[in-house]
C-alpha cells in the first residue's frame, strides 16, 4: 500500500518481509502482540523467561526458530504454545 496524505505507511497482509521496512515490521509485531486478548496472554514474567530460554538456543536465527519457523516472540506469547525443539525448553 502506498503512503496516503498523513496515514502511516502499512503493508497488506500478503507482503513479504523483504518488502517491509524492518523498523517497521517490528512495530507491526509489537502492536499485534499488544492488542492480543490478555485471556490468550501468558504474563509478562512468563514471556520473558520464554524469550531466555529462545535466546540461548542454537535453534534462533534472526528471531526465528529454525524447528518450526515461527517468530519466536509471537509463539513465546500464547499459552497455548510451547517450544517445539526436542527437547522442549519450556
Amino acid at each position: 500500500m502506498e503512503n496516503t496524505g498523513n496515514q502511516p505507511k502499512r503493508f497488506c497482509r500478503k507482503c513479504l518481509l523483504q518488502d517491509m521496512d524492518e523498523g517497521q515490521y517490528f512495530d507491526d509485531m509489537r502492536r499485534y502482540i499488544d492488542n492480543l486478548d490478555e485471556d490468550l496472554k501468558v504474563s509478562s514474567q512468563l514471556y520473558d523467561e520464554r524469550l531466555a530460554f529462545c535466546r540461548k538456543c542454537d535453534n534462533l536465527i534472526s528471531g526465528m526458530c529454525r524447528v518450526c519457523g515461527c517468530f519466536v516472540e509471537m509463539r513465546a506469547v500464547m499459552k497455548k504454545n510451547g517450544c517445539p525443539g526436542i527437547p522442549k525448553k519450556w
